[in-house]
């Protein structure tokens, strides 16, 4: 199972909220808050003269496909969207993340479905992040009573404008009371931490696959600045969690997020690992790292992309240098941090063998397993 690893698959976030919900003004903070990360968008106006192209071509440059005059879910199939990702996923362009802002009209069930259809090796699907405005919440779903349904179907909801709503703990309640597993964060003025959406580029440029170092930063309020003090790593062998919200900042209404980080210089059981994973809590939005399964597959380590209910490994070789570790951080809100700690704790084993039809279950998200992987990576 020895693989040689491919290009890194840029994550592509689907951007979604009925007309002015403050979508561009999000995606414009993202912009300015991305850590480093170069940002790519495909920006859709419901209309002839592209207002939301016009708000963020100034940042984004040579890097935004703006489509005027229509939906995106409806002018475009699946193959014409590959086209535009091919475009912004080209290496010379050196884009981390594609965020793909739909019109306030869009299907986000139909974009969702077009991303995760598209035949692109070099990308991935990012997740689907509603956009609710707090303040029109109650017309807004008496008027289009859909919004339910897309807030459903959502991998992270962002309750916007929670500054302007008369009563914005009952509107939280409700957006809630309409989701699954989703997390839900409250914003003001579209104000979220980037590292919810999309790994933001550490300040040094590294070579080759981001270390745990730049998994493993504690988290940080939303609007805070980076500082140059570096946060003590967790052990090599437990876990750490890390909290962010309204009470970083004198009671602000907002809210950040919370995070685990986990490493293990024992191997995980793949059957134990896949019913954590299975049985992931609501509001846990997002998984990364690198899995070691120690006899299960001596030369490979398992990159893990979750966000939402979407799962991916990728297998590649062990570095030649360095411990072989287990490493994993986990973000979401309002997630149980000690009780996703200990559960990852009892995904260890020790066992010196290889149970035979271990990996089964995680061969289920590798790409193309029977194939050269290197082309999933």
């Amino acid at each position: 199972m020895a693989h040689s690893p491919g290009p890194q698959q840029i994550p592509v976030v689907v951007l979604a909220g009925f007309l002015g919900s403050g979508k561009t003004t999000l995606l414009n903070h993202l912009l300015h808050h991305s850590g480093g990360s170069r940002i790519g968008a495909i920006v859709n106006d419901f209309g002839a003269i592209e207002i939301d192209a016009m708000a963020v071509a100034g940042a984004l440059g040579d890097s935004t496909v703006s489509l005027g005059n229509g939906c995106l879910c409806c002018a475009v199939d699946a193959g014409e969207l590959d086209a535009y990702l091919e475009r912004l996923a080209r290496p010379g362009t050196g884009i981390d993340v594609v965020v793909i802002e739909a019109s306030g009209l869009a299907e986000p069930q139909e974009l969702v479905r077009m991303v995760l259809a598209s035949d692109h090796p070099g990308i991935v699907y990012g997740g689907l992040v509603e956009v609710v405005d707090a303040a029109e919440f109650d017309d807004t779903r008496a008027k289009h009573p859909e919004i339910d349904r897309h807030v459903a179907l959502a991998d992270l909801v962002v309750v916007n404008k929670l500054d302007r709503a008369p009563d914005p703990e009952r509107v939280l309640g409700l957006v809630r009371g309409l989701t699954d597993r989703a997390a839900v964060v409250p914003a003001t003025h579209g104000r979220v931490d980037p590292e919810l959406l999309f790994d933001c580029r550490p300040s040094e440029e590294r070579i080759g696959q981001l270390s745990f170092d730049d998994l493993h930063r504690h988290a940080r309020p939303y609007n805070a600045e980076p500082d140059d003090a570096e946060p003590d790593d967790a052990d090599a062998h437990g876990t750490e969690p890390h909290e962010t919200g309204a009470g970083a900042h004198g009671g602000h209404l907002h809210a950040g997020y919370d995070s685990v980080s986990f490493a293990s210089e024992v191997p995980l059981d793949p059957r134990r690992l896949m019913r954590f994973l299975d049985s992931r809590p609501e509001g846990l939005y997002r998984i990364k790292g690198y899995v070691d399964f120690g006899p299960h597959d001596p030369v490979n380590r398992y990159a893990v992309h979750a966000v939402g209910p979407f799962l991916r490994f990728y297998p590649e070789p062990w570095p030649t240098a360095g411990a072989r570790l287990t490493q994993l951080v986990l973000i979401g809100a309002g997630i149980d941090t000690a009780v996703l700690g200990k559960e990852l704790e009892g995904c260890r084993s020790d066992a010196p063998h290889a149970d035979e039809h271990g990996m089964w279950g995680v061969l289920r998200f590798v790409q193309n397993p029977d194939d050269d992987l290197s082309e999933a990576l």
